[in-house]
């Protein structure tokens, strides 16, 4: 049995059809034998809307009520995708960012992970039930909330899989994986099978959108295996492991 933690991207869950298509692929992981843990974004375009919003009413909003606002999109998709998961047999439970124990320096907006203590996640686990956490979203000292700023849902997946020892973060996205340049733009690039934690640095940190640079620095400084692929298709993504570890022996591979 492998604990798999799986984070979905705003495009996976964009409406209710994205939403239910998730459950069905997270309950697929779980009768596979495997215990799963699932970091979701916001909704398709919700977060860019909810800016709109506060920019509408407040030219100038104040950054605590910008973080406690943004902090709702992800509530949605939690608690929805709990209940599509319901509907398909299994049980899950939804936690805030609080909830599940994610702790933040002060910043609004672009906080820092300080601390996760994830124990109301790892006692649903233990309880046989699938654990899903709002993603870009944490709380302070203050015991407000904060959030990551953008691609915070990947750092989110990548410290909850180290604070509970898991086996593999997985990171669902709308792309077959990592590709030697943008396949919605170069129909001629090529998916990368597996790569190194430098090589994959090296691409976030000259613009490369597939992965959050944070993310990756967070996955190289615990050794976690990442697994970037489509929750769209069933084909192969592209790996990114630590030395001294066999791709072909890390879980859910298919």
């Amino acid at each position: 049995m492998a604990l798999i933690v799986q984070k979905y991207g705003g495009s996976s869950v964009a409406d209710t059809e994205s939403i239910k298509r998730v459950a069905k692929r997270v309950v697929e992981t779980e009768k596979k034998g495997n215990k799963v843990a699932v970091v979701v974004s916001a909704m398709g375009d919700t977060t860019d809307d909810l800016i709109d919003q506060a920019l509408s009413i407040d030219s100038n909003p104040p950054e605590r009520e910008m973080d406690m606002l943004m902090t709702a999109g992800e509530r949605i998709s939690m608690s929805l995708l709990a209940m599509a998961i319901h509907a398909e047999g299994s049980r899950a439970h939804s936690f805030t960012g609080q909830q599940a124990g994610f702790f933040t320096d002060a910043r609004y907006g672009a906080a820092h992970i300080k601390a996760v203590r994830p124990d109301r996640v790892k006692n649903a686990l233990s309880l046989g039930d699938i654990a899903i956490v709002a993603g870009f979203q944490g709380i302070n000292a203050k015991g407000d909330a904060t959030t990551l700023g953008r691609g915070g849902s990947d750092t989110s997946a990548v410290a909850l899989a180290v604070a509970l020892g898991a086996d593999i973060c997985e990171i669902y996205t709308d792309v077959d994986g990592i590709f030697t340049a943008d396949p919605r733009i170069v129909p001629s690039a090529r998916r990368i099978p597996s790569i190194d934690y430098e090589s994959i640095l090296e691409m976030a940190s000259c613009g490369s959108k597939v992965l959050a640079l944070r993310c990756v620095e967070y996955a190289q400084r615990f050794n976690m295996p990442l697994h970037v692929r489509s929750s769209f298709s069933r084909r192969p993504g592209t790996l990114v492991v630590p030395d001294g570890i066999d791709p072909r022996m890390l879980p859910n591979l298919d």
